[in-house]
């Protein structure tokens, strides 16, 4: 990513990378040493996008956008609401209800209720998700970096993949936040079906 970002001609158009890690954590700019509690056989990998630690592999569909921002005509904060607009609408898809929270990129489901309609309550913020352990769990995280406004890294959506990992790190700097994918929220999905629907959305919703 970084090299076809480095070398690409003003004129190379745009590509969307949609993958499946084997499993690794990756630190991000900012990654804290501590949010790393017992990572064992797991590697950590250290980047350059933005955030903290995450977790990737098996059963988590990942997205790379390498777009180019200034030919698209948006800058990167409406890059991030339409990075999360395509999880919310890919979720919606298979009858869940994503949700942004104001401070914390990434998507959320309310645990008690994944596929009730209601919106975020407007005065929950990103400091309430640790003191609220079992009230929001995040499905989808993101991370991303600008190079000569062109993207890459991106977006992880999860599917169907193995949890356990999540309870070695603080996903994403929260102490005891809770990561869930479609599956453990009762959605039979493969990745492919995941991985084709998140496709169309992130197309439809980065397009200029």
């Amino acid at each position: 990513m970084q090299a076809f970002t480095l070398q690409r001609a003003a004129d190379e158009r745009d590509q969307l990378w949609i993958c499946e890690h084997s499993p690794v954590f990756t630190q991000g700019l900012a990654g804290k040493a501590e949010h790393l509690l017992l990572p064992g056989d797991i590697p950590v990998v250290q980047t350059n996008r933005g955030g903290q630690v995450t977790y990737h592999g098996p059963g988590q569909v990942v997205a790379y956008p390498l777009l180019d921002l200034k030919r698209a005509g948006y800058f990167v904060k409406e890059y991030v609401f339409r990075l999360e607009e395509a999880v919310v609408q890919t979720l919606a898809h298979f009858g869940i209800t994503g949700l942004r929270v104001p401070g914390a990129p990434g998507i959320y489901v309310r645990l008690q209720d994944p596929f009730g309609h209601a919106r975020l309550e407007a005065d929950f913020t990103s400091q309430q998700l640790e003191s609220n352990p079992t009230y929001l769990g995040k499905i989808a995280a993101l991370g991303i970096k600008v190079s000569r406004h062109c993207t890459y890294h991106g977006v992880a959506l999860n599917a169907a993949m193995d949890l356990e990992p999540y309870g070695r790190i603080n996903p994403c700097g929260y102490a005891g936040l809770q990561t869930v994918d479609m599956a453990s929220l009762g959605v039979d999905v493969t990745w492919a079906e995941a991985a084709q629907v998140f496709a169309q959305k992130l197309e439809r919703y980065l397009a200029a």
